[in-house]
């Protein structure tokens, strides 16, 4: 893929998720040249922030010329200082991807080998280590970012085909040059908003794949019950005037089709009826019946987070902001993470809403009282002898109570550091990575939803009359999970299920 200067959604994925090589548009590296030749000039005479002066609060002190390398050399090795779990080689993917694409908008002033050399990284699959915490979310990430640049000098660690080694090593078996200094690399490598919206992109990636299957399941779930189809009905969510809402229920319409088990309001009681006490529920609860008006706003709020993080990417996150245009260099806050940390929690809330959904949902399938048609927890063995997946339940529950708790805010969590300097941030990679657990949270406690709706339709016998789209579901979640009466663990059938959510 040639990259132009900006990038949406599908080409991200196809290079954060399937491996898409890369090169740089030539027009687009005629500008980055331009840029650093135009910074080179400019800067032999003036005093500019980063180049002949210390970082933060130390901005007030003038470097020397014959030391100015050493200080882009000094903020990268100052600064690789992260702690906690390496982050996943997709976010890491994501990030050099960011940091990359911050260089090709040409306001950095770096060296056109800044990009070549984050160009082979992706190409070649070499992932610096970078801890997942470390980050206050302005000057951006600046700990996280310090340890891309520390493997991009050729020092540090790096994962390379599935073993973690010496940065140094692998480069110099693949005959990769490190990273020079020219003028402001250390600097513009380590500073701005690229680890927070990388794993913010992965994390959107994976929240569409959870509100897709949450549709099917929700679809499937009313066909167990029975459930009257104008739930879903044009008419009924056109009157609502919000996008999301009539989004999913078009996409329930559809996923509906064919389905021998929802029932048609107008046949089955737009009649004479002598019945006092209906034996089939008029309205079903709201966990079936509201999924438009639930899951709506959680599309809606996926659709923002979307516009949000593909403008992040495609923006110049940097300071000070090189305009080669205008001939002049301007200091500001670029690098601030607050547009990403907010849309983070609005995320992980939605995510947490569609994790409730799933709870209650199953807690329909389980409660026998509620339902009225299936055993207590599904349970197709001997009552009282076996189980089914009452215990199952317990996992679903705890899992949820914890999303409930993470969907606390962290975007207002401000807390001033680095000498005041930075006295409100953004906390932006801390509300991704926030937003990530609670991701994967959902995934959990989905798969375990798709296991029990399965064991719900066997229990019933309705899988012929199921829509085509969710017997196809019934039938790929069947071949992970056969359907089971006796009590055996079933802990890797769940894991086997959440793999196959999170890569379909």
């Amino acid at each position: 893929m040639v990259i132009k200067g900006t990038l949406n959604l599908h080409e991200v994925q196809s290079i954060i998720e399937d491996g898409c090589k890369i090169e740089i548009d030539e027009k687009v590296r005629k500008r980055v040249e331009e840029s650093f030749s135009f910074l080179t000039s400019f800067a032999k005479d003036k005093v500019i922030y980063g180049i002949n002066t210390g970082f933060g609060p130390m901005a007030q002190w003038r470097i020397d010329d014959k030391n100015l390398k050493e200080l882009q050399y000094n903020i990268i090795r100052s600064h690789s200082v992260g702690v906690g779990e390496p982050l996943s080689v997709r976010c890491v993917r994501a990030a050099m991807l960011s940091r990359l694409m911050t260089f090709l908008q040409a306001h950095s002033g770096v060296n056109i080998q800044t990009c070549d050399l984050l160009v082979d990284f992706l190409n070649c699959g070499i992932y610096p280590v970078i801890p997942q915490h470390g980050s206050v979310g302005a000057s951006g990430d600046l700990v996280q970012l310090a340890h891309i640049a520390l493997a991009l000098i050729g020092e540090g660690e790096v994962f390379y085909k599935g073993s973690r080694r010496n940065t140094e090593d692998v480069l110099s078996e693949l005959n990769i040059v490190p990273l020079q200094m020219y003028t402001r690399e250390g600097l513009a490598v380590t500073n701005g908003t690229a680890v927070m919206t990388g794993i913010g992109l992965v994390n959107l990636l994976n929240a569409k794949r959870l509100l897709t299957w949450s549709l099917k399941a929700s679809v499937l779930m009313n066909e167990i019950a029975s459930s009257y189809d104008d739930l879903m009905s044009e008419v009924l969510n056109g009157v609502k005037c919000h996008p999301g809402q009539q989004i999913v229920a078009a996409k329930m319409r559809e996923i509906a089709k064919g389905s021998k088990m929802l029932l048609d309001r107008e046949k089955e009681l737009y009649h004479k009826n002598d019945e006092d006490i209906f034996k089939h529920k008029v309205q079903p609860y709201y966990s079936l019946r509201c999924i438009p008006q639930i899951l709506g706003p959680v599309l809606d709020a996926l659709i923002n987070a979307k516009r949000v993080l593909i403008d992040e990417l495609n923006s110049a996150d940097d300071n000070p902001i090189v305009d080669s245009q205008n001939k002049m260099v301007i200091h500001g806050g670029n690098f601030h993470g607050d547009y990403v940390s907010f849309e983070m929690d609005k995320l992980k809330i939605a995510v947490t809403k569609m994790t409730m959904l799933a709870e209650r949902q199953m807690n329909y399938l389980f409660h026998d009282r509620i339902n009225g048609i299936l055993p207590p927890f599904v349970n197709l063995g001997v009552l009282g002898l076996n189980y089914g997946m009452q215990a199952m339940q317990f996992t679903a529950t705890s899992t949820t109570a914890e999303c409930q708790t993470l969907s606390n805010s962290m975007y207002v969590h401000s807390i001033p550091n680095n000498n005041d300097n930075q006295d409100i941030v953004s906390m932006g990679t801390n509300s991704a990575l926030i937003c990530q657990h609670v991701i994967d949270n959902s995934f959990q406690v989905l798969g375990i939803h798709m296991i029990a709706l399965v064991q719900a339709v066997d229990c019933l016998k309705i899988a012929d009359k199921l829509a085509v789209e969710t017997r196809d579901l019934y039938e790929k979640i069947r071949d992970i999970v056969p359907v089971f009466v006796e009590d055996l663990p079933k802990y890797k059938e769940i894991d086997a299920v959440i793999r196959f959510l999170k890569n379909n």
